[in-house]
């Protein structure tokens, strides 16, 4: 039995409604299961009051307990000065949510939305009157640079810039070496 094409193509557009969210939580995971591990290196404020600040970050990305996403935990250091830092966000529908630090109930920032591309995710930072995001993109398996921006006018400005290498001692240890 033949089927006309207009009849084919309502299938297959169909099929693809269908597999869309599911194909896209894959690829999301996929690129989360390529993130997870050992992150350290330095970073730097690009703008702003701190302007100029160095600082070195050691942080750990692992599954969280549900859904797909991230939780991030670890510290970073500027000079004799170690500042806990801790992130968690998961899918929420066709988008992200979660928290940097404890929100923006606290000190922190709420993660409002989010996307994963390919090797990289844009996350939307919120805390009141600042607006900002974030992108992680994984240059290589073992390097992830990461860029904070915050919302001035209608443009948004880089404040503060990190060049993350996987931890090799962590990569050894977890392929039995």
């Amino acid at each position: 039995m033949l089927r006309s094409p207009a009849r084919v193509l309502s299938s297959l557009v169909a099929l693809a409604a269908l597999c869309g969210p599911a194909a896209a939580a894959d690829q999301d995971a996929a690129f989360f299961e390529t993130v997870f591990g050992r992150w350290v290196g330095p970073g730097e404020i690009v703008a702003g009051k701190y302007k100029g600040t160095k600082f070195v970050c050691d942080l750990s990305g692992v599954k969280p307990t549900i859904d797909v996403g991230m939780a991030l935990d670890g510290t970073c250091r500027v000079g004799m000065f170690s500042q806990p830092m801790s992130a968690q966000f998961t899918k929420g529908g066709s988008s992200y949510k979660g928290s940097f630090l404890d929100g923006s109930q606290g000190k922190g920032l709420d993660i409002v939305s989010g996307d994963v591309e390919g090797n990289r995710i844009v996350v939307g930072l919120d805390r009141k009157q600042l607006k900002g995001a974030m992108v992680a993109r994984l240059v290589d398996p073992d390097k992830l640079n990461v860029t904070i921006s915050v919302q001035v006018a209608d443009e948004l400005v880089p404040v503060i810039g990190m060049n993350l290498k996987r931890d090799a001692t962590v990569k050894r240890a977890a392929l039995g070496d």
